[in-house]
């Protein structure tokens, strides 16, 4: 659910207005076709405003912003081979560790490679999401793929809890009745497993990740940590014969840990699909800094949601005071846009004005008249009493 303001805030000595002006302006003639995306506004009044690389509207938000500076994210093309050279070694890990397991009687080898196989599926749903992501804009998807990401984490995060459920009612029933192994063949194997984990978790691991990168690098980590829990436990089994209960043990404390990550990743996904407010963002202070800006009397109807765990999307409503032609009224819309992405990262903002009760009839209440003689082919009132 997106954040809405119950109730419309004014600031003192201005009565509610009732008189929208509605319009569509073009988009800014420097910024290439291909590059515009559809507005999936409708026909709101709106300012002039930039489009940023990949098509979305308001200025590019800023490394603060962004929760700091740093290197550029990769590119997707980057990332996608760097997905599938992990996906790969994964693979071969699989195979390993299931032969050995199979061979010592471990269960926490065999856990661990169930693991492994649940992991490379999530990378594998991490590289098509990133190849989904760039899909262009169309008439059904107005924002194109910019989703998919938060879906493939999404998936990424389920697969790991049914995992780790598995994982758990497997080491369940060996920790109940413990069996021999063979300690030094586990710690050898877990070893080479955890190294091999390690290395693809490093691989894909970007800083600023998105979600469906960071559920990528949880896969990969939450890996080698089981393969080090594992290998862990060879070790004692091997040098204090009769602990075979600690391979079960370690499993199920590894499983926890890894499970308790899915959860919070799952929570952030969801987050971002039910179109909530941005964790971490005060909403409040949203309604404070829109109204405090020069020309606002008042505002109501706000939303701000994810597009993307990257990409933050606003609306709202915004009261002018007097008469104010079209282009003023656009003015303090842009202000209230600059507002938006400079304090609180809004790149996509959607700014309708509603002004006083329109002047007697004959003249040109808010500017309306004079626009359309200048503006017809851009231009859509909406204009009542």
């Amino acid at each position: 659910m997106t954040f809405s303001a119950g109730r419309r805030a004014r600031k003192p000595g201005h009565e509610h207005p009732h008189t929208h002006t509605q319009g569509i302006t073009p988009a800014p003639s420097h910024v290439p076709r291909q590059a515009q995306r559809p507005h999936a506004h409708g026909a709101r009044a709106h300012g002039a405003h930039a489009h940023t690389a990949d098509g979305l509207h308001g200025p590019a938000r800023s490394g603060a912003a962004r929760g700091g500076g740093g290197p550029a994210p990769r590119s997707p093309a980057s990332q996608y081979r760097r997905m599938a050279a992990a996906t790969a070694l994964n693979i071969a890990i699989v195979l390993g560790q299931a032969t050995a397991g199979l061979m010592v009687g471990s269960v926490a080898l065999l856990a661990d490679a169930a693991h492994n196989l649940a992991d490379a599926a999530g990378v594998a749903f991490a590289m098509v999401a990133i190849r989904l992501a760039r899909q262009e804009p169309s008439a059904s998807r107005t924002f194109g793929g910019l989703r998919w990401p938060v879906l493939a984490a999404q998936a990424n995060a389920a697969s790991v809890l049914v995992v780790t459920t598995l994982v758990c009612v497997q080491a369940a029933g060996r920790l109940a009745h413990p069996e021999p192994i063979d300690g030094l063949a586990v710690l050898t194997v877990a070893l080479a497993a955890s190294l091999g984990n390690g290395v693809s978790a490093l691989f894909v691991y970007e800083r600023h990740g998105d979600l469906n990168t960071r559920a990528a690098v949880i896969h990969l980590a939450s890996d080698a940590l089981v393969s080090i829990a594992v290998a862990a436990a060879g070790l004692v089994i091997w040098l204090a014969d009769g602990w075979y209960w600690l391979d079960p043990a370690l499993s199920l404390t590894v499983a926890g840990l890894i499970g308790a990550q899915a959860l919070r990743l799952l929570a952030e996904s969801s987050r971002v699909l039910l179109e909530a407010a941005p964790a971490g963002l005060d909403m409040s202070a949203v309604h404070s800094d829109v109204l405090a800006v020069d020309g606002v009397t008042g505002v109501h109807d706000m939303h701000v949601w994810s597009l993307s765990d990257r990409v933050l999307a606003a609306s709202a409503h915004i009261e002018v005071a007097g008469h104010p032609t079209l282009e003023e009224a656009r003015e303090v819309a842009d202000r209230v846009k600059a507002v938006l992405a400079e304090r609180h990262g809004v790149e996509h903002a959607t700014v309708e004005t509603e002004c006083e009760p329109c002047a007697p009839t004959g003249s040109d209440p808010c500017g309306v008249r004079a626009v359309m003689t200048r503006r017809a082919s851009h231009l859509i009132p909406a204009h009542r009493h």
